[in-house]
C-alpha cells in the first residue's frame, strides 16, 4: 500500500478525502488524514477500510516527522504560515508534497533544495490559485502556439452563493473563511496595467471602481481589483502585455454597499476597541459616528454618508441588525474588523441546505494575422450540500489529482511548483471535467479595442 498523508481536515478537504477513498482500491493507496482533532479527522473518513484518522498537531516535532517519514507523499491542508516546517520534513525525508496555498518566500527559498533532491513540491493547485492558472495557461499558450500576441488578459473568481440560496439583500453568504472577505483589499493599493498605463486604486477607493461581467445562464456579476495583478506577468509569461487585471466576483451592488463599512472604518483590523464584549451591535455602529445628543444613530449615518431612506443600501444596512441595542458583540478586545465579521455571520453564514457556487470568468484579448480577437472563457460549478460544496470540489479535487499523478510519475516537474507548465495543467483539466469543473469559450473577432474592450 502506498501512504498519502493528508495534513488539516478542514472543510476544503471533504471532495479531496473522497476522490481518494474512491481511487484508493484501485490505486493501492492507503490514506492517513491528520488533525489536531482526531474525531473530526475521523468524521471524514467515516470508517473506510483504506483509510485512518491520528491526532497530529503540526507544533509537536516528533510526531510531524514520523507522520511525514511514513508517507510516500504529502498534502498540506494547512493554513500557508504552517506549511514551511512540513515542506523540510518532506525534504529531510525525501517526500513530494502538494499545497493549495501561494507560494511564500520561505517555500521558494526551499527550490534548491527540492530540486537537489529530486522532488516535486506542487503549490498554488486549488481553484483560485490553482484552477485560475491552469485555465489561463491553457488559452495563452495555444494562443502564443498559434502565432497570436497577447494584448489583454483579465481573470476573475468568486465564490458566492448559489442562486437558489440567495435569500438576502446583499446576495452574499460566506462561503470560504469570513476573516478573508472582511479584509480583503487590505495591505496596499491594487495595481495592474491598462492599456501600457500603469494603474493603482487606494483601498478607501476600491470598491467604487468595479467592472461589470455577464456570465451565460447566471446574469450580471460585477469584479473589483485584485491586490496585486502585475506579478502575474512574468508567472503567465506576459511580461509586454499592454493590459493585465485580475479581480474578485461580486453580484452586483454588493461592492457600493460594502464601501459603506470601508468609510465607516468598520473592516479595520490595526486596533482594540474598549469594552467589546458588553458592547451592543447599535453602540458598535455609533462608535463610528460624531456625537450628536439629539440625533439617532441611524440618522447620523444617512447624514454622514449621503444615504437616502429608500436606497437599496440603507435597507441592505438594517437587515444586518446593526442598529439592534440587545444584540450584543460578545468578544473581548476585538478590533474593528472582528466585530464587523461577527455581526455579518449573524447573516451570512450557509444554512443547513444552502448550495454554495464558485464563478470564474477570464478574458484574453490578442492579434493573429492583423485581426485583434477577444476570447471569453467561463467556469461555474454549483455545490452538493454543506460537505461537497463548490468550494470544496474546486479546491480539493486539483489537489487530489495532482497528489495522485506525482505519486504515479506522470507529473515529473522538481522544483517549487506551480501548475503552470502544459505537461502538468492538461491532463489535471481534462479530469476535472469529469467532475463537473468544465470551462466554456466564445470567440469574438472584432477590428479593433476601445475602452469598452478592456478591463480596470
Amino acid at each position: 500500500m502506498r501512504n498519502i498523508l493528508l495534513i488539516g481536515a478542514g472543510r476544503s478537504s471533504s471532495s479531496l478525502i473522497k476522490y481518494l477513498l474512491d481511487k484508493s482500491t484501485s490505486e493501492n493507496l492507503q490514506i492517513t488524514v491528520g488533525d489536531v482533532n482526531k474525531e473530526f479527522a475521523e468524521s471524514k473518513i467515516n470508517n473506510h477500510p483504506n483509510a485512518s484518522a491520528i491526532t497530529l498537531d503540526v507544533f509537536n516535532e516528533t510526531d510531524r516527522k514520523n507522520a511525514v517519514q511514513n508517507a510516500d507523499i504529502v498534502i498540506s491542508m494547512l493554513p500557508a504560515r504552517f506549511h514551511i516546517e512540513v515542506a523540510k520534513d518532506c525534504i529531510e525525508f525525501g517526500k513530494n508534497m502538494v499545497t493549495a496555498s501561494y507560494i511564500s518566500e520561505e517555500m521558494k527559498a526551499l527550490d534548491a533544495d527540492v530540486k537537489a533532491k529530486g522532488l516535486t513540491f506542487m503549490n498554488e493547485i486549488g481553484v483560485d490559485p490553482g484552477i485560475d492558472h491552469m485555465s489561463a495557461m491553457q488559452v495563452i499558450d495555444r494562443i502564443h502556439n498559434e502565432g497570436g500576441k497577447m494584448l489583454l488578459f483579465e481573470s476573475f473568481t468568486g465564490g458566492l452563493v448559489a442562486p437558489e440560496s440567495d435569500t438576502n439583500l446583499w446576495n452574499y453568504k460566506f462561503t470560504w473563511n469570513p476573516r478573508n472577505v472582511v479584509l480583503a483589499g487590505q495591505g496596499g493599493a491594487a495595481q495592474f496595467i491598462q492599456e501600457g498605463s500603469y494603474k493603482y486604486i487606494p483601498y478607501q477607493k476600491l470598491f467604487r471602481r468595479t467592472e461589470f461581467l455577464n456570465i451565460d445562464g447566471y446574469g450580471k456579476f460585477e469584479g473589483y481589483a485584485n491586490r496585486d495583478s502585475l506579478k502575474y506577468r512574468s508567472v503567465y509569461g506576459l511580461d509586454n502585455i499592454p493590459t493585465l487585471y485580475r479581480g474578485t466576483i461580486r453580484r452586483v451592488g454588493f461592492s457600493r454597499a460594502w464601501n459603506i463599512f470601508v468609510q465607516l472604518g468598520m473592516t479595520e483590523d490595526n486596533y482594540q476597541m474598549e469594552n467589546t464584549e458588553n458592547m451592543s451591535y447599535r453602540e458598535f455602529t455609533n462608535s463610528f459616528l460624531a456625537y450628536n445628543p439629539s440625533d439617532s444613530v441611524e440618522l447620523k449615518l444617512r447624514h454622514y454618508l449621503k444615504i437616502d431612506q429608500d436606497d437599496v443600501i440603507w435597507d441592505k444596512l438594517m437587515e444586518l441588525d446593526l442598529f439592534n441595542s440587545r444584540k450584543k458583540v460578545g468578544l473581548k478586545n476585538a478590533t474593528p474588523a472582528q466585530i464587523l465579521q461577527k455581526i455579518l455571520m449573524d447573516s451570512w453564514t450557509l444554512e443547513e441546505h444552502d448550495k454554495d457556487m464558485i464563478v470564474m470568468h477570464h478574458k484574453f484579448g490578442y492579434e493573429l494575422n492583423g485581426k485583434q480577437h477577444q476570447v471569453e472563457s467561463q467556469m461555474v460549478v454549483l455545490g452538493d450540500d454543506q460537505t461537497y460544496t463548490a468550494m470544496a470540489k474546486t479546491v480539493g479535487l486539483p489537489v487530489a489529482i495532482a497528489a495522485l499523478k506525482i505519486l504515479n510519475g506522470e507529473i515529473k516537474n522538481t522544483g517549487v511548483l506551480m501548475p503552470i507548465d502544459k505537461k502538468i495543467y492538461t491532463p489535471i483539466l481534462k479530469e476535472l471535467e469529469e467532475y463537473g469543473v468544465v470551462f466554456k469559450e466564445n470567440d469574438v473577432t472584432y477590428e479593433g479595442y476601445n475602452s469598452e474592450n478592456v478591463g480596470g
